[in-house]
């Protein structure tokens, strides 16, 4: 159990058909709306990568978003690697 005001950051792989169907900007607009900071991008391999950083509920409700996507996304596996925050409070950014 997380303590309140607790940071964390999740390093995700997304992968399945998540790319074409609007998963970076879907991700985008929903990690922004919990206030997250980070990033996603596409990868060269066809999957789609993020990371979240921020309060511990809100970064774990965005990598239980991850495993559906939007509706046009076929998500087959998410990748999560967590770790300790690391003051990233830059928002939250699609890379190209």
């Amino acid at each position: 159990m997380s303590r309140a005001g607790e940071q964390l950051r999740a390093e995700v792989v997304i992968s399945g058909r998540v790319q074409g169907v609007w998963l970076r900007d879907h991700t985008c607009e929903m990690a922004e709306s919990m206030g997250l900071s980070g990033y996603v991008r596409n990868r060269h391999d066809g999957a789609v990568e993020a990371a979240f950083e921020g309060p511990t509920p809100k970064v774990r409700a965005a990598v239980a978003w991850c495993h559906r996507g939007p509706p046009m996304a076929r998500v087959e596996s998410v990748k999560v690697t967590w770790a300790g925050a690391t003051g990233d409070r830059s928002g939250f950014r699609v890379r190209f």
